[in-house]
């Protein structure tokens, strides 16, 4: 299977579940932060799909480097932060997604941002999501797994991560302004990352 193709429809995926549950992650924020991660996220998926088309990406590394590219210049903390997150998946995917290369993308993404954010697991943050999914890939890559079945199980370990959340007091982030009030809510953040990474293979 071309694995050019498996990119760009992985990111196309990705971009159209969140516009079709972006009022989900809204909601979600306006329960534990200032509500306006579900707005930042749309604009930045349609910014992306704008990119996509225009960029003509025909390479994993370059469908990634657009989405990247969309995601840095949108408002807010979080699209910066995923900007760069994506950005490690393009510069480790390159030409080909392979399992091996998408957990090195995984690691160094989850690293950037936990530099950037000085967020752990724990903090209630996408991180909580992104660190057990790029485990999930380095045991995958460990086990010589093949790329759909090790996505597969970074999606598992993602959503498993982000149900976490949902009885942390947040350290991090916008939660952490409001205190016990953030507490029973998902992090909206590392609930993206979970459908990410369900985008992957549909």
């Amino acid at each position: 299977m071309d694995a050019t193709i498996d990119a760009r429809a992985w990111a196309e995926r990705f971009i159209a579940e969140i516009e079709r549950r972006g009022a989900v992650l809204t909601e979600l924020d306006r329960r534990a932060g200032d509500g306006d991660y579900g707005t930042n996220l749309g604009s930045a998926v349609r910014r992306a799909a704008v990119n996509l088309e225009a960029d003509g990406a025909d390479t994993p590394g370059a469908v990634f480097t657009a989405v990247s590219n969309a995601f840095l210049n949108t408002g807010g903390t979080s699209g910066p932060l995923f900007g760069m997150w994506f950005r490690e998946f393009a510069k480790a995917l390159g030409a080909e997604v392979t399992t091996k290369a998408v957990s090195e993308a995984a690691a160094n993404a989850a690293a950037v941002v936990q530099r950037l954010g000085k967020a752990e697991v724990g903090h209630k943050t996408m991180v909580d999501a992104m660190v057990p999914a790029a485990r999930a890939l380095a045991e995958a890559a460990e086990r010589d797994t093949d790329v759909a079945t090790a996505l597969r199980e970074a999606a598992t370990a993602a959503h498993e991560g982000a149900a976490s959340t949902e009885d942390l007091l947040a350290r991090r982030g916008r939660a952490s302004y409001v205190g016990e009030h953030a507490r029973g809510v998902v992090d909206p953040g590392a609930l993206t990352v979970a459908w990410f990474f369900d985008a992957a293979t549909g």
